[in-house]
């Protein structure tokens, strides 16, 4: 087996060939907190190391990619907005297969939100296929703000090789987010 130190990165990019105008604006903001000196922000991006497709690409090829993505990944975050589809987008497939075949830890970044508390009251934003393997219990995954902090915090922590999660609505306790500024912010 390949060697697992990437991180897998899923949004839905919402049908949009303009990626402004989909989930793909945050994970550009992940791409440039990893490029910028000042910010202590370092992780390898699996789809950085594999060959990349096109928007116009066949599905096949589209799954293609995501498994050999997958298979060098240690775990996957999970980018959640608003606009976020139930089901019908690529975020259903990538989900599909980082639980049900890759055992991926999810880590799902939620934007909008300055504290995650009560990851259930979130369940309104959660893809159809996340929702049902939260609620068997086949999910392993911790649900934490869009903020860069928190994100890279549950990467290095939260890996197939580290089984430190244990079902779907992990979260990080209160002082936890309180000593990131979180709180007031």
């Amino acid at each position: 087996m390949a060697y697992r130190n990437a991180t897998y990165f899923g949004f839905d990019g919402l049908g949009q060939s303009d990626p402004s105008r989909s989930d793909f604006r945050y994970y550009a903001i992940v791409q440039k907190w990893d490029t910028q000196r000042n910010i202590d922000f370092k992780f390898v991006n699996s789809h950085e190391k594999a060959s990349s497709v096109r928007n116009t690409s066949k599905r096949s090829t589209l799954e293609r990619s995501i498994r050999e993505r997958m298979r060098a990944s240690k775990n996957m975050v999970i980018i959640l907005s608003d606009e976020t589809r139930k089901q019908g987008s690529m975020l259903s497939y990538e989900i599909e297969k980082a639980v049900d075949t890759y055992g991926l830890p999810l880590i799902i970044a939620h934007t909008g939100f300055d504290v995650i508390l009560r990851p259930e009251d979130l369940a309104f934003r959660w893809p159809n296929v996340l929702n049902h393997r939260i609620q068997n219990n086949t999910a392993n995954a911790i649900h934490i703000p869009f903020k860069r902090e928190a994100i890279l915090d549950a990467i290095s922590q939260f890996t197939v090789s580290s089984k430190n999660l244990f079902g779907g609505l992990n979260y990080y306790a209160r002082q936890t987010q309180i000593n990131w500024g979180y709180f007031g912010s």
